[in-house]
């Protein structure tokens, strides 16, 4: 017997839809058995950590809280993946939104909110579509991979955070913490509720949700972008400019990683600090596939995502377990979705092996 992968010549449509949904039963489940394997009650550990976010008012605000940067990156790098572009370096546009974003309010202080919360929001945006626009033009002008580049500017990022926090922006009032002082209330995103941290940021994410599911089918720029990673013969054949997509793609994802930096930095935390990400520039990529690079699909697989996050921190409280238990079931959740993929478009049969046949020599 032998294993044989083949194509299949039609992709059922219904498990393309379906696939997300299986890979996170099928997370639930691997949830189950790591849970169980650890010496834990399996139930009581699931339901802590894949159902309690969504039991009170204030977690489920938390998980909308988490899902919008993650929304506003994934439709950034759904656009991206759509045209065979990939941005792997969302996390450190995100941190260029933040430090420029962040910069802007420590500058200006005090002030009429009118003027100082736009120009706040407007550095961040441009800073991660400046930061953005490195890669996308290192691909488009020397052909360098945008993989490495974005990825490798993401530590620049990072580091550049790091060091302004503990040096020249560090709180002269801040017990020599390492965090820039506080940001003024003029700088920072109205709370749209009482009890909570839901703030402005999490409408940007639904803004941004409605655009593009109606920028998208509706658009000649949205069907270039479209054609350019489906076909991209087609798409010179049309005259559309692989260059100018390349861009264009790069830079809004970009833009919109940037002012998801700023609304985190301005919204949740109202300073600067070392980390101010968990990882959402890297989490953002399983979104957008799991939502399958559709914006309504990328809002709830935002929420799905968030709420890792909020059950990895009660699975610490609770039970013990490291928070960095998130990060291990979004790799399973990822495996299971990129595994259910595979199946839609390959068949997966066991052949019986053909008999061999010895050559006889005649003497």
């Amino acid at each position: 017997m032998r294993l044989e992968v083949t194509r299949r010549a039609a992709p059922s449509k219904a498990m393309a839809f379906l696939s997300p949904v299986i890979a996170i039963a099928l997370t639930v489940f691997a949830g189950l058995l790591i849970f169980a394997a650890a010496g834990l009650d399996p139930l009581r550990a699931v339901h802590l950590y894949f159902v309690s976010p969504f039991t009170s008012l204030y977690s489920l605000q938390e998980v909308l809280v988490k899902a919008s940067p993650l929304v506003l990156i994934g439709v950034g790098l759904s656009l991206c993946f759509r045209a065979n572009v990939w941005n792997i370096g969302a996390e450190g546009q995100y941190t260029l939104g933040a430090v420029c974003g962040g910069g802007v309010a420590l500058a200006i202080g005090e002030g009429s909110p009118f003027l100082v919360l736009p120009c706040v929001i407007a550095a961040g945006i441009l800073g991660g579509l400046a930061w953005a626009a490195i890669p996308a033009l290192l691909k488009t002008v020397f052909r360098a991979n945008e993989i490495l580049t974005s990825l490798m500017l993401t530590y620049v990022a990072l580091y550049l955070l790091d060091y302004l926090v503990r040096g020249p922006w560090r709180d002269p009032m801040g017990f020599n913490f390492p965090q820039s002082a506080l940001f003024e209330p003029a700088a920072t995103l109205p709370v749209l509720t009482s009890d909570g941290r839901l703030h402005l940021g999490v409408a940007f994410a639904v803004l941004a949700v409605a655009i593009a599911a109606v920028a998208l089918p509706a658009t000649l720029r949205g069907f270039s972008i479209r054609v350019a990673g489906s076909a991209p013969k087609a798409a010179r054949f049309a005259g559309f400019s692989q260059s100018g997509t390349v861009l264009f793609v790069f830079l809004t994802s970009g833009a919109l990683a940037g002012l998801a930096g700023v609304a985190e930095v301005t919204g949740t935390l109202q300073q600067l600090l070392p980390e101010i990400s968990p990882g959402y520039g890297f989490t953002a990529i399983i979104v957008a596939f799991l939502g399958r690079l559709n914006p309504v699909g990328i809002l709830f697989a935002g929420v799905v995502l968030s709420a890792s996050y909020i059950g990895g921190e009660v699975a610490q409280l609770r039970l013990g377990l490291p928070v960095e238990v998130a990060m291990v079931f979004q790799g399973i959740l990822l495996f299971f979705l990129l595994a259910c993929d595979s199946l839609i478009h390959h068949r997966i049969a066991f052949r019986r092996a053909a008999p061999r046949t010895e050559a006889r020599h005649v003497g």
